[in-house]
């Protein structure tokens, strides 16, 4: 380490102590003009590099702040003087036509103070910066205003429709109301019909219970249906036709002569063919139901 420092450069080590003595002058040149002004003593201080690099900071941020600050006062300064300059014309033109201040009514003084205020708490310093500043606004406002009867129109247009489907509602309403007795009406005679229907159904059940109970008792059975009966009704008339020859003839014998003897012959032999005939149409009528069963 030490061969490092007294190998380096003598110029550099003194370019760097001239730099950092510059420092410590202008901080202390800067602390004296500052204690100065608030008429007190520099107080001590330990010039440590940390030290001068801090307050030259400090010092640098308030010369340039210093000096900000007095370009800024000389602008009001100026703008002052102008201010001035240009009140003293107002004045003069004022004087000459006879709008002194001190030839006006209060009133007019109290208005124009108001204005003067308005003027100041709205920062207005140059009426045809004013006068763009209001177009522009007035423009925002037209705009604004536009926007709003856009708006309103909508609204409005919605509360019509929403008026009028309110009053269709009522009136639905109100049909529907006095629609309310008529329908009650007639669903108390649904009711009663109900009721006898009920009524009715209970006994349609009973008489098939009872017709049923019948049925049984006679000894119907599902076998005999109608199909049959009208088997066996078309099976007879054609029992009838076959016996009704038999009996025309039996009718003509009526008419025999008074034979005794022949006519006991012939009433055997028919009574025989008669007899014939009934087993026939028996045992027909057996099978008939033999074959239902």
């Amino acid at each position: 380490m030490s061969d490092i420092i007294s190998g380096s450069d003598p110029s550099v080590i003194e370019s760097k102590s001239n730099f950092d003595s510059g420092r410590i002058t202008d901080v202390k040149a800067w602390l004296a003009s500052q204690f100065d002004a608030a008429g007190k003593d520099v107080p001590d201080f330990e010039c440590t590099p940390r030290t001068i690099a801090h307050l030259h900071s400090l010092s640098t941020l308030s010369q340039a702040k210093t000096q900000a600050a007095g370009i800024v006062a000389a602008d009001f300064r100026q703008k002052a003087a102008e201010y001035r300059c240009q009140a003293a014309r107002v004045r003069e033109i004022l004087e000459n036509v006879g709008l002194a201040q001190e030839g006006l009514p209060s009133n007019v003084v109290a208005s124009a103070q108001c204005l003067a205020n308005v003027a100041n708490l709205l920062n207005t310093r140059d009426t045809e910066l004013t006068m763009g500043d209001m177009s522009l606004r007035k423009t925002g406002v037209e705009e604004k205003r536009a926007k709003v009867q856009k708006e309103s129109k909508i609204l409005l247009d919605y509360t019509r429709k929403a008026i009028a489907r309110l009053t269709y509602l009522k009136r639905t309403l109100a049909q529907l109301e006095d629609d309310v007795a008529p329908c009650e009406a007639q669903m108390e005679s649904w009711k009663t019909n109900l009721a006898i229907m009920v009524s009715k159904e209970r006994q349609y059940l009973q008489q098939y219970s009872n017709y049923k109970a019948l049925l049984n008792r006679v000894g119907y059975t599902p076998e005999v249906s109608h199909g049959v009966l009208v088997e066996m009704t078309e099976h007879r008339k054609e029992l009838e036709k076959k016996t009704k020859p038999i009996l025309d003839t039996l009718r003509s014998y009526q008419d025999l002569p008074p034979d005794k003897a022949l006519a006991a012959l012939a009433i055997e032999d028919k009574k025989m063919q008669y007899a014939a005939a009934e087993k026939y149409l028996e045992d027909v009528l057996q099978s008939a139901l033999a074959t239902s069963e």
